[in-house]
């Protein structure tokens, strides 16, 4: 079993920046696809970025440009760097993980493991 957990959020203003991380650990994790999702009040899990085993990376298109998801080389360690940020952004902000279904960033909502999140509230 592999363990999440997510830090780093926070509230902000417009145009302010953020860091999350997520600290992994369990069995075989480095092998496993990671990403980022996010959820709203009665909306459904948002995938909003992922990176798979070889350091690829996908983005939703309402990030791109903005947010950047890395890993430290043990992969230990699950980053998301947030700039610009937009009240549309607010949500809670979740780490996933899954060791075998993957294709792009819309997947990170359907990954096997996930913990604890981190709220991102994001004022104008």
């Amino acid at each position: 079993e592999v363990h999440l957990v997510a830090s780093g959020g926070g509230s902000v203003q417009a145009g302010g920046s953020l860091k999350l991380t997520c600290k992994v650990s369990g069995d075989n994790y480095q092998n496993y696809h990671m990403g980022w999702y996010r959820e709203s009040q009665g909306k459904e899990r948002e995938g909003v970025a992922s990176i798979d085993v070889d350091g690829s990376t996908s983005y939703a298109d309402f990030v791109k440009g903005r947010f950047t998801i890395s890993q430290d080389s043990a992969k230990d360690t699950l980053y998301l760097q947030m700039n610009s940020l937009k009240p549309e952004d607010t949500g809670m902000y979740v780490c996933a993980a899954d060791a075998d279904y993957f294709d792009d960033y819309k997947d990170v909502a359907n990954f096997a493991y996930w913990g604890q999140g981190t709220q991102v509230t994001v004022s104008s």
